[in-house]
């Protein structure tokens, strides 16, 4: 079995950052504000870590194709488009919540708080899933870099 070092760091880095989503989730519902910012913000440095390892692998590495059954193809594909939403909506959502909460913008944060965590939550579920399919379940198919797909190479 090969062990792939990015995506697997990438991954627990969304794993980490659901985790604390949902420990800063209960500790605003415990009245704890200082515990709930300190979670959250830990939770954004997190989701921003993934998104650094995972822009970088795309253009430098490239993405990894689909390795599985042809067959099952089309429901990977169907699914990661999904992901692909739901973190995209989730990434701005999350941009927004840490942002009136740091701007003590209670009335919006308070409005949209919980429905992040929820989409983050989906997230972070669909985004395992996705690597299992990719680098567990089955082998990953061909991997191509941004740069050599532009140059040709």
């Amino acid at each position: 079995m090969t062990f792939y070092l990015l995506p697997t760091i990438s991954t627990a880095f969304i794993v980490i950052s659901a985790v604390l989503v949902a420990f800063g989730w209960r500790f605003i519902r415990k009245g704890q504000l200082e515990k709930h910012q300190k979670t959250m913000t830990l939770a954004g440095i997190f989701a921003i870590l993934f998104f650094i390892i995972y822009a970088s692998r795309t253009i430098f590495v490239g993405n990894t194709s689909f390795g599985g059954p042809d067959h099952i193809k089309i429901y990977y594909t169907l699914f990661l488009i999904f992901h692909i939403t739901l973190a995209t909506i989730g990434a701005v959502l999350g941009i927004i919540s840490l942002y009136t909460g740091m701007k003590n913008k209670v009335h919006t944060h308070r409005k949209i708080g919980p429905f992040t965590s929820i989409v983050w939550f989906c997230t972070g579920i669909t985004g395992v899933a996705v690597y299992l399919l990719l680098y567990v379940i089955y082998t990953g198919g061909e991997t191509t870099s941004v740069i050599k797909a532009i140059l040709g190479t």
